[in-house]
């Protein structure tokens, strides 16, 4: 399996190739030459564990890693750092099926894929020869940064740099990064969103002056975002797990039909749910949710994407996003593979904000259905799920569930169906508290402690004592300084 520009250079890569660059020369975006077919007859998922259907997905994908390669990534990854001995637990609540990717070390989903990936790349690597240092340079609207700094700490023959809107993740997310311990660990807030991080990453990248004078320095730049092809596969296991578990507890019947309903800002995690149906998994309807940060519903409703438009801060900052890399992929999938069509649209959408995809393109927005809530829907959510059904989600995931509400008044589809649920609700405690019915506390730690007496709901791991650990990075940059700042790190 090669892996091929979305932009149309006619350079392609090996798997592992791909994974240790993260972003094609010419600015596009790995994908696969082809979508390869689930690996599995559907009746035979049924019993398997995470780890056996994550490997064999990825190994689907990452066909140059050998059998013993992959073997070790996956059980090193998926072992007794998560809390829940299933991996991934999938829970009833309600009329869905909430699939539980927060029981990580980070209490979010973004552990499922970066716990793994230190190990595709450092793997790659070895296939490689590849002898320089590997910088790995992250935007993050708030739970990709600490994963990819757990993940990469003190990794050897590996750097991680980790930008963040200051003021734009909430105060367990801040802690997390600016307590993280290592070595090779570096994070800086910035004085923008996420859209202005993320925007002075790719900068970077495409930067050929400053990559030729980090080579120089026996560096090379690579990407935990999910703009690398290493992220973005291993989230496609989980969807597959899914509908393995939904078949094992008798919930469907094998051949039967899914809708998936997804909490989406940069659009990687519904995107791995779209690989998985391109795979043959039987999914009937990708359910896109945003909150008032809007541009993909409208977007997947109008064939139109535009960025100028007001940008808010919610109580869901990790889908505090105007412009969806990944959205890129979907658009080369979606246009039959045409690079030149894709690079246009994004030439457009850096020079006028904006693009329309032609008929073709929006044809297959088809299989998406979108819609979005706001802040005070999100909080409603909370409190009328926790109190018709004692279930207690986090704030992106009762985004998702909202809209699910919607797509089932819209439609009357009554179809099985998985929310990713992608972050723990202790952290968005303020708001979480608050819709149950709690009083506010000032400071956000107290309201972790509260919402636990409430619920009873464990606190994860990885949140306990934070508030008591020695804050290490403190910086906070204008966003025109982020190429200093990777200079001086290193």
């Amino acid at each position: 399996m090669k892996y091929k520009s979305t932009r149309g250079s006619r350079d392609s890569k090996s798997a592992a190739q791909a994974v240790i660059q993260g972003i094609s020369q010419d600015k596009g975006l790995f994908v696969p030459e082809s979508i390869p077919s689930l690996p599995f007859v559907l009746e035979d998922m049924k019993g398997k564990t995470y780890r056996e259907i994550a490997f064999a997905v990825i190994q689907s994908f990452f066909t140059d890693y050998t059998e013993a390669e992959l073997q070790y990534c996956v059980n090193v990854a998926y072992d007794k750092k998560f809390e829940a001995a299933e991996i991934v637990p999938l829970v009833k609540a309600g009329d869905a099926y909430f699939l539980e990717l927060y029981h990580g070390k980070t209490a979010a989903f973004k552990d499922m894929a970066l716990s793994i990936l230190p190990y595709l790349m450092t793997e790659a690597m070895k296939k490689e020869k590849e002898d320089k240092k590997i910088v790995i340079l992250t935007a993050t609207s708030g739970d990709t940064g600490k994963a990819a700094l757990e993940g990469f700490a003190d990794v050897p023959n590996t750097e991680i740099i980790v930008f963040y809107p200051n003021e734009g993740v909430s105060q367990v997310q801040e802690r997390q990064m600016t307590t993280q311990e290592g070595e090779n660990t570096h994070v800086f807030a910035i004085r923008g969103n996420f859209d202005d991080a993320q925007t002075g990453v790719k900068k970077i990248f495409n930067d050929n002056d400053f990559a030729e004078e980090l080579a120089g320095s026996g560096c090379k730049l690579s990407s935990a975002n999910s703009i690398n092809i290493g992220r973005l596969v291993p989230q496609v296991a989980y969807y597959v797990y899914a509908y393995a578990k939904l078949l094992e507890k008798g919930e469907i019947r094998v051949g039967d039909t899914i809708n998936i309903v997804v909490p989406t800002g940069n659009f990687g995690n519904i995107l791995a749910a779209y690989y998985a149906k391109e795979m043959g998994l039987p999914v009937s309807k990708l359910i896109c949710a945003s909150n008032e940060n809007r541009v993909l519903t409208d977007f997947i409703n109008t064939g139109v994407y535009d960025v100028e438009r007001e940008f808010y801060l919610t109580n869901s900052p990790s889908m505090d996003i105007l412009i969806s890399s990944n959205l890129e992929r979907l658009l080369y999938h979606l246009s039959g593979d045409d690079g030149a069509e894709v690079r246009s649209l994004m030439e457009s959408l850096e020079k006028n904000k904006k693009y329309q995809v032609n008929e073709k393109m929006k044809k297959g927005l088809s299989e998406f259905w979108a819609s979005y809530a706001n802040v005070e829907e999100t909080n409603a959510a909370i409190g009328r799920m926790y109190a018709q059904n004692g279930y207690l989600m986090d704030t992106h995931t009762a985004v998702a569930y909202k809209v699910y509400e919607d797509y089932r008044k819209a439609t009357g589809d009554r179809t099985a169906t998985v929310i990713a649920s992608t972050a723990s609700a202790y952290k968005f405690a303020d708001s979480v508290a608050a819709s149950i019915g709690l009083p506010i506390e000032k400071d956000g730690f107290a309201n972790v402690r509260a919402l636990h007496e409430k619920t009873g709901v464990k606190i994860p791991a990885g949140l306990k004592g934070l508030e008591t650990k020695k804050i290490r990075h403190k910086d906070v940059l204008a966003i025109e300084e982020m190429k200093e700042a990777v200079r001086n790190a290193l």
